[in-house]
């Protein structure tokens, strides 16, 4: 009977450590919530790309010549039309003083050929005309005297024989010299003028041909911008097809990115966009200028391309950059931190929403757009609903919770970023609802 007492105490005592251990387990878990809001999020796609300079020029000669000269450097700035460079060009010069002369010569040409040669030869061919004519009538007289001495036997056959040739061969002559008059008054005049005209055009077409060959050992700029390169000195021989100098406009940027292809149907010519430098973070506001009509078949993306003003020529094309394109503007929608989402059935999305009991209840949500640390919430949730953004990794639905933060601080001007200073106060009540260890 004395040994009852005993044997009980051992038993007390694990009845009162099963106790404790199960309300150390029934402890509500402390969480960190904030209210579900209405705000305005924007639809951002994004990607990498790098910069290009909005026009630029590789100025090749058209001759193959040493260079004369330089008249600027690298990094000098040019504007349109301005002289660059000066190629050696004195035997282009002398083959342009060459068909100057013959374009004088074949003008002049011109001027004797409508003036005097023509007149000229029509008055000759008339003269000899006549002369055929008299040779022929004078042929037909002795024809005819021959063939009566010869009736009347006085004269031999032979003699009448030897007139009659001399007759044909001068009406043949006059014949030729009628239609050589002929063909100078109708067509010899026009066709003679044509030909010196000709010979006119030729020689200037000539002289302009010297003369662009000429004008070609000057280097003009296409383009105003920046001198970028400038490959050789003065005296290295130029020739066609190797660019002599580089031009580029740098006084606007532009960013070419490559969009993945999923999120291209919703970007557009005219909207907004910021070009971000990855090394300095340095940022320029811009709008997109062209869309590509094709993805790219071996990195499915599609090229994008953002310009921006470039003041001060900070901005150099080879750079690499990441773009983002404002592509739709969601006004007065639910949205809640990005903290506040956490995996859900099936592959799905969830929110843990507290109630006024501090129960916290699994709700399956669908996510819209996100944007920076925030995302909208197109079903699941309401707005003024208060959700779990701090312990609800591991935390089951249905469970008991202890609120011990509603307040979403703002972040100061330093760093926007910064979580917010715990209070001591805060610290106490963490440390309270922190299970104790047996």
């Amino acid at each position: 009977m004395n040994q009852k007492p005993l044997l009980l105490i051992p038993l007390l005592l694990v009845t009162s450590c099963a106790k404790k251990e199960e309300k150390e387990v029934e402890a509500p878990a402390p969480v960190q919530v904030t209210a579900v809001t209405q705000d305005t999020i924007r639809r951002i796609v994004a990607g990498d790309g790098m910069l290009f300079p909005r026009d630029q020029a590789s100025v090749m000669p058209k001759i193959a010549s040493p260079v004369q000269r330089f008249l600027v450097q690298r990094g000098d700035h040019v504007k349109q039309g301005q002289l660059l460079a000066v190629l050696e060009s004195r035997d282009l010069t002398a083959g342009a003083a060459e068909s100057q002369a013959l374009l004088a010569q074949t003008e002049a040409n011109l001027r004797s050929t409508t003036s005097a040669q023509i007149p000229e030869a029509i008055v000759k061919a008339q003269t000899d005309v006549d002369a055929d004519k008299q040779t022929e009538e004078a042929g037909k007289k002795l024809l005819d005297n021959r063939e009566k001495l010869f009736q009347q036997g006085a004269l031999a056959r032979k003699l009448v024989d030897d007139a009659q040739v001399a007759y044909a061969q001068a009406h043949g002559a006059l014949l030729a010299a009628q239609e050589h008059l002929r063909a100078l008054q109708a067509v010899g005049k026009e066709e003679q003028i044509k030909t010196a005209a000709s010979q006119v055009d030729a020689a200037r077409s000539h002289l302009q041909s010297s003369q662009a060959q000429m004008s070609y050992s000057q280097i003009f700029s296409p383009i105003g911008g920046v001198i970028a390169d400038r490959p050789l000195y003065a005296g290295e021989m130029a020739t066609p097809g190797t660019p002599l100098l580089t031009v580029m406009d740098i006084s606007r940027i532009i960013a070419r990115a490559n969009i993945p292809q999923n999120q291209s149907a919703s970007v557009k010519v005219g909207q907004p966009a910021t070009i971000t430098q990855v090394d300095t973070n340095e940022t320029v506001e811009g709008k997109v200028t062209v869309v590509s009509p094709a993805t790219d078949p071996n990195s499915t993306t599609l090229q994008v391309w953002v310009q921006a003003d470039n003041p001060g020529e900070k901005l150099k094309p080879g750079t690499s950059v990441h773009v983002a394109i404002m592509t739709e503007v969601i006004k007065a929608t639910p949205v809640v931190p990005i903290a506040a989402v956490l995996p859900g059935e099936e592959g799905g999305t969830a929110c843990l929403v507290i109630t006024a009991d501090n129960i916290a209840h699994r709700r399956p949500v669908k996510l819209g757009v996100r944007e920076g640390d925030k995302v909208q919430i197109l079903n699941g949730v309401r707005p003024g609903e208060e959700v779990v953004i701090v312990g609800g990794v591991g935390l089951d639905d249905k469970a008991k919770v202890k609120v011990i933060d509603t307040t979403v601080k703002e972040a100061d001007d330093e760093d926007e970023n910064a979580p917010p200073e715990p209070s001591p106060a805060k610290d106490q009540k963490k440390d309270e609802a922190k299970p104790k260890s047996q």
